[in-house]
């Protein structure tokens, strides 16, 4: 999804009430046994706890910013996969170029144009894990769902038939072998934009740099209390919360940004795009077989126009 609203701050809390928790009764009891034990002369200088704060902060910001380019790097794919299943279907309707379309070219470039709307949709649920096969009604017929059900990778296969559909173009001489060409390098850049996903998708972010911040942050917390207490005294328990908080938000922003494609507020809005790919799909078909029905034809300079 997009959320172009502002975030509730219970869900941001939701993410780090635990850990928020834990502070606070830390802090709170660190508090208490320095007032009754008399301890204030247990003190660390301020300086440890900024240099070890100092150092979480450049390791939450490259953590960030690899973060981010994972983000945006998915969602440059999907808009390259708007941009090419549009290109896709303006060659089909393109190349077929004669108005009097016979029923059977008709049918084919309206099915190859469902193909590629499902295609998008199934590859977005196949990232996010979910069943690709759901909600294929309207948009595969009986023998090509019936495939589909039985292979593993489904958006795969559906290249496969949008191959296949090709080829039987080509066949029946509705497109030239140059044009097919064309058409199957769009197929090729799909192909390669649904590779890319997966890529993000499989490749994780490496565990032990995770563990090495994880350590450095809760070392930071630890000690802050420490070279704290002489300065803050009562409001000791609020102010490290709050700085703990800070680098928290920072941390949860970078691992929900590393994979986009795990149906969180802040992943890559693949259903939004595959409803728009949808949208402006049927909006081509329905442009084309209205043309291919409805036009008329104009005599200028002894030539033939057809227009809407």
């Amino acid at each position: 999804m997009l959320l172009k609203k502002n975030i509730p701050w219970t869900y941001i809390l939701g993410k780090i009430k635990f850990d928020l928790i834990v502070i606070g009764a830390y802090a709170a009891a660190f508090g208490l046994w320095h007032q009754d034990l008399n301890l204030h002369h247990i003190t660390i200088p301020l300086a440890i706890p900024a240099i070890i704060g100092t150092v979480i902060s450049l390791l939450l910001a490259f953590r960030s910013n690899q973060a981010y380019d994972r983000w945006w790097e998915a969602r440059i794919i999907w808009g390259s996969i708007v941009n090419d299943s549009r290109t896709l279907i303006r060659q089909a309707q393109s190349f077929i170029s004669d108005p009097d379309v016979s029923i059977d070219v008709r049918e084919f470039i309206e099915r190859f144009t469902q193909r590629q709307i499902y295609w998008t949709h199934s590859l977005g649920r196949m990232l996010r894990r979910q069943d690709a096969l759901s909600q294929s009604d309207g948009y595969l017929n009986r023998s090509e769902a019936e495939l589909v059900r039985h292979r593993r990778h489904i958006p795969n296969t559906l290249l496969q038939l949008h191959a296949r559909d090709l080829k039987h173009a080509f066949d029946q001489g509705w497109i030239n072998a140059y044009q097919q060409v064309e058409i199957d390098k769009t197929l090729t850049r799909l192909c390669d934009a649904m590779g890319k996903c997966e890529r993000i998708k499989n490749t994780v972010f490496p565990t032990t740099y995770s563990l090495y911040i994880h350590f450095a942050l809760y070392l930071f917390i630890l000690m802050l209390p420490f070279g704290l207490t002489e300065h803050l005294g009562g409001i000791l328990v609020p102010v490290i919360i709050l700085i703990s908080a800070c680098f928290l938000f920072i941390e949860k922003m970078a691992i929900h940004l590393q994979d986009p494609f795990e149906n969180k507020p802040t992943d890559t809005p693949m259903t939004t795009i595959a409803r728009n790919i949808e949208y402006d799909l049927n909006e081509m078909i329905d442009e084309r077989l209205d043309y291919a029905s409805n036009a008329s034809k104009v005599e200028v300079d002894e030539k033939y126009y057809y227009v809407l």
